[in-house]
């Protein structure tokens, strides 16, 4: 599924195409349970992405890598 949200840090919409499906969003979206446990097959970062915007570069660059 693609998922377009735009970053708070540089106001760069992206979309990025996603393994997930119409009900794991619409449970994440009506606050069904937590992002890590509907999308526990996504990575850190690709769930980061649907919460915030930010892309993996974007966090490095912003906040760090620790």
């Amino acid at each position: 599924m693609k998922i377009t949200r735009t970053s708070p840090f540089t106001g760069i919409t992206r979309t990025l195409d996603l393994p997930v499906t119409f009900e794991q969003m619409g449970r994440y979206q009506n606050g069904e349970g937590y992002i890590q446990d509907i999308f526990s097959h996504l990575s850190a970062g690709e769930r980061e992405f649907i919460l915030t915007g930010i892309s993996d570069d974007e966090w490095s660059e912003h906040i760090g890598d620790d």
